[in-house]
């Protein structure tokens, strides 16, 4: 046999040799770290001598693995030389203070900048470095009732909730960081320049991609609960069982309304997929919800069967 066969490179992270200086504490700037650490980058987390990052236990042991640590004061001037030392070696700095504290350190962009020109700067707040909001302070909540994202959130009786998962830290802040120092890495090699600036106010509803689309179709955003991916439709739910889980309900095409239906042992709500009344979609919903409630869900297994007759 006349064939040869190329000897396969190893996996190498993508992130590979690019050190991360991560001045960042609680959700959205440690998160993003994370990701940077999971592709491969050297991520070393640098805290105060005083509280450090403040966030709980749990959260600060998922959201530092993969990094290395230490504790510096920054409000000490052999600190801050010191800080700017490790920027010399350093592909990325991402801090997450208050607008103005860095360059009130004497860490400012264009001092950093002076130490190591390649350095890409990431700078995470709620509504940005400039603007008359910059200096306001605030949580996730704050940033999606700002953006107006927060009311998206509820029951189709209107009554709004709190998620436990924190939408603008997380899509606002997070994730634009991750792209933004993504982008920059690629741009500074060309051009000298990399200061990413996030405001978590913004990404979050640049992400609210289903309220806008309403927004600009209708003139009018969708009540809570009431769109098609909040609980308008019986076919796209959440339903209580038996034993108090709940089974999550994704049928959005037909056939896929069908097959559920046939489970479920009621077939004749086949044709009530999109229901054309309010009224008959409050049935649909009722007679769903009654059948399910009549069965536990199974541990171990990802669905229940409903039993068939002898």
């Amino acid at each position: 046999m006349n064939s040869t066969t190329a000897n396969p490179k190893p996996n190498r992270p993508p992130l590979q040799g690019v050190r991360v200086l991560d001045l960042t504490r609680l959700l959205p700037g440690p998160m993003c770290t994370l990701h940077l650490a999971d592709l491969g980058a050297d991520v070393i987390k640098i805290e105060d001598l005083g509280a450090g990052d403040y966030a709980s236990p749990a959260v600060r042991e998922m959201l530092n693995r993969n990094k290395r640590g230490m504790r510096l004061d920054l409000k000490h001037p052999e600190g801050v030389q010191l800080l700017l030392k490790l920027c010399k070696s350093a592909d990325v700095l991402v801090e997450g203070f208050r607008p103005g504290v860095m360059a009130r350190l004497g860490l400012g962009y264009d001092v950093v900048r002076a130490r190591n020109p390649r350095l890409v700067c990431c700078s995470i707040s709620g509504y940005g470095q400039t603007g008359p909001l910059s200096q306001k302070a605030g949580h996730d909540l704050n940033y999606c009732g700002y953006a107006g994202v927060a009311d998206q959130v509820g029951t189709p009786s209107g009554e709004l909730a709190l998620s436990n998962l924190p939408m603008g830290d997380l899509l606002g802040g997070s994730m634009p960081a991750v792209m933004g120092i993504l982008a920059a890495l690629f741009d500074a090699q060309r051009t000298g320049q990399g200061h990413v600036d996030v405001a978590i106010a913004d990404g979050v509803l640049a992400h609210a991609v289903i309220p806008l689309a309403g927004l600009h179709s209708r003139g009018r955003v969708p009540a809570p609960g009431g769109d098609k991916l909040t609980g308008a439709l019986p076919c796209y739910g959440l339903y209580p069982t038996q034993d108090g889980r709940y089974l999550a309900v994704g049928a959005f095409e037909h056939k896929f309304w069908d097959s559920f239906c046939t489970l479920l042992g009621r077939p004749d709500l086949a044709e009530h997929h999109i229901p054309q009344t309010q009224a008959l979609n409050d049935w649909a919903r009722r007679e769903v919800a009654q059948a399910v409630q009549a069965h536990p869900w199974p541990t171990g297994r990802s669905c229940w069967k409903v039993p068939t007759a002898a």
